[in-house]
């Protein structure tokens, strides 16, 4: 297919797991993706794999000098802008009673400071059809033991796209939220192990866990003109997990 034949987009968080694959799937379907992330040899490899419809930017979402260079990059080369993913975000557990606000500041940061900025930061460069798309969780409607500042973050982002459709009217761009559930990136399989992805797999509906590129399919979907009428929404690619 090539839905979005001509497009350019940028995924923060898009040289692993769902980022990643949702390069390699806009790629697939037309696009010229700009991945941005904090490994500069993790970015190196992705590009290498993703081909010459693709570019890397180093640095932080929750560095707005970082995301200057990144949008800089991107006119300089492309000129506008269509889509943005804003996909990075980091998790880590700690119960009720032992949580620090070092830990509160480090997800919250990147999770919700980070993606305001990745949106507010790329908006001169977007119009008429442009498609935002932010990285949810089922934890942010379901909570999930000992993840308190995780599960909020994601609470947080699915509000924001709310916010956005309101302040977005007039524009033509959409912000939907895709929030996936049980997923085995390289971090899952990392931190779970193969016990921990089993166990996790079997609270789904279908008894696994899902695949990144399951989850890339969606955000395609939410890129590209086929979500034409959709804005403010939520997608959930989670198995069910956070539906039954």
């Amino acid at each position: 297919m090539t839905r979005l034949n001509g497009k350019t987009a940028v995924i923060t968080g898009g040289a692993t797991g769902i980022g990643l694959a949702a390069a390699r799937r806009f790629i697939d379907e037309g696009a010229f993706v700009v991945i941005f992330g904090r490994r500069q040899e993790t970015l190196d490899a992705a590009v290498a794999g993703l081909g010459p419809n693709a570019r890397a930017v180093q640095g932080s979402v929750s560095n707005e000098a970082d995301l200057d260079r990144l949008y800089a990059a991107v006119k300089a080369e492309r000129g506008t802008l269509d889509i943005v993913f804003a996909n990075a975000g980091v998790g880590s557990q700690l119960v009720l009673g032992m949580i620090t606000a070092e830990h509160i500041d480090e997800i919250f940061d990147i999770n919700v400071k980070g993606t305001i900025f990745t949106v507010q930061k790329a908006l001169p460069l977007m119009g008429q059809g442009g498609s935002i798309i932010l990285t949810g969780s089922s934890a942010g409607t379901t909570g999930a033991p000992a993840f308190t500042a995780y599960s909020a973050s994601k609470a947080a982002v699915r509000n924001l796209a709310r916010t956005w459709t309101e302040d977005l009217k007039g524009t033509g761009i959409r912000v939907n939220v895709l929030s996936p559930g049980a997923t085995a990136t390289e971090l899952a399989r990392e931190a779970l192990g193969a016990e921990g992805l089993a166990a996790y797999g079997s609270m789904t509906a279908f008894q696994r866990m899902g695949d990144p590129s399951e989850v890339a399919a969606a955000a395609a979907f939410l890129a590209s003109s086929d979500s034409s009428f959709m804005t403010g929404s939520e997608v959930a690619v989670d198995g069910g997990l956070a539906q039954i």
